[in-house]
């Protein structure tokens, strides 16, 4: 099975704590590892764990932490692969285990692990919990690090499996999103957004406050953005791809997946074919929109209203009645003057549903475009 894994096309992030050392083993065992492992981590220690995760979680072994470690590891092996050298470049995966297994002092909890991957076009976990007392730490030891092969085969596409020693009284769980069939989809018209919080489960209610673009790249001053409206509102902040754009090309299902990508463990991400404020505020009622200045004047330019100014008034007025409203950050132009939300064109009628965000609170003047330029 390794010898398969390193002559299929692929690159991986092996993250495991708690148990799977013998998967990693394995792994670096047979020739030709280099063409598998990007990178192996075992953050054993509570220091460790928390450094990559980045906090502290509620609980180390869990789905939800597993969740959170196999974005992190997904988003540490595409900037891994993207470093590799030109021809080299192959398609990666972030693969997990957290686990608590027997050792040498009496546990009061389950014996269990969570093992999971996710790569550009799904998400899956599997976890397992042992029958307590039942089996010594290399038995469990080596049931987990088979389940670790068998879920690095599943993202791989193979058909190889190993055969598990379970026990009647093992209990096996099995999780997965299928973020390419849910792309799809939104592109097809046949759904009209979906969500992914950054543990991999699906979003069930949209987040109080959204920051929708297109995330070309997503940057620290998106990031920023959205914990600044955070502060303001004191609710939770999540960000809205927008797949359909109201003055973009629509963006192709690889694009989709690569831009999705980018919020893997962090944050929650939506992806919408909601081009206009109008369409987002039907689909997220009382919703508060995070945008910058250029945003905020597009949103009140009667060219997208089919140069009406009858069907801005009545675009907003929707927007209202939907119990949205808008938080503004202010933004440099090229001329280098600074504009704020109350520099803004728009009716005296209308001006409760701009909020400006205190400079003092956010600023930051450096777009995606020029982050692109700067990357070229």
């Amino acid at each position: 099975m390794v010898q398969t894994f390193h002559d299929t096309p692929g690159r991986i992030v092996f993250v495991t704590a708690g148990a799977g050392s013998k998967a990693l083993s394995w792994l670096q065992g047979v020739a030709g590892a280099s063409r598998t492992l990007l990178e192996a981590l075992v953050p054993y220690q509570e220091p460790a764990f928390i450094d990559f995760l980045g906090f502290e979680p509620e609980q180390y072994v869990s789905p939800e932490t597993a969740g959170l470690l196999a974005g992190q590891a997904f988003r540490r092996a595409i900037f891994l692969g993207d470093r590799m050298p030109e021809g080299e470049q192959r398609p990666v995966i972030g693969l997990i285990c957290t686990a608590t297994i027997a050792t040498d002092r009496p546990k009061k909890g389950e014996h269990r692990a969570h093992i999971a991957y996710w790569h550009h076009a799904k998400m899956a976990r599997h976890t397992i919990c042992f029958d307590k007392g039942a089996r010594g730490r290399q038995e469990e030891e080596k049931v987990v690090s088979r389940i670790i092969l068998n879920v690095l085969a599943e993202a791989y596409h193979l058909p190889n499996s190993l055969p598990l020693p379970l026990r009647a009284a093992d209990v096996c769980e099995y999780y997965e999103l299928d973020v390419e069939e849910k792309a799809a989809c939104l592109l097809a018209g046949q759904q009209p957004y979906f969500g992914i919080r950054r543990d991999g489960t699906p979003v069930e209610e949209p987040p109080q406050a959204i920051l929708s673009g297109s995330f070309n790249p997503l940057h620290e001053g998106h990031r920023k953005l959205a914990r600044a409206a955070e502060k303001i509102l004191n609710a939770p902040a999540g960000f809205e791809l927008a797949a359909v754009n109201a003055d973009k090309p629509n963006l192709p299902l690889p694009e989709v997946l690569d831009r999705l990508a980018q919020f893997a463990g962090q944050h929650t991400i939506l992806a919408s074919s909601a081009p206009t404020f109008v369409e987002k505020a039907r689909l997220y009622p009382g919703t508060t929109f995070v945008v910058g200045f250029d945003t905020a004047e597009r949103i009140l330019q009667p060219r997208f209203y089919n140069d009406s100014k009858a069907k801005l008034k009545t675009a907003l007025e929707t927007i209202r009645e939907q119990g949205c409203h808008f938080l503004v950050a202010g933004r440099e132009d090229k001329s280098g003057t600074f504009h704020e939300a109350n520099t803004l064109e728009v009716a005296p009628a209308f001006g409760d549903l701009f909020r400006p965000i205190p400079t003092a609170l956010f600023r930051h003047d450096i777009s995606s475009t020029e982050i692109r330029r700067s990357q070229d």
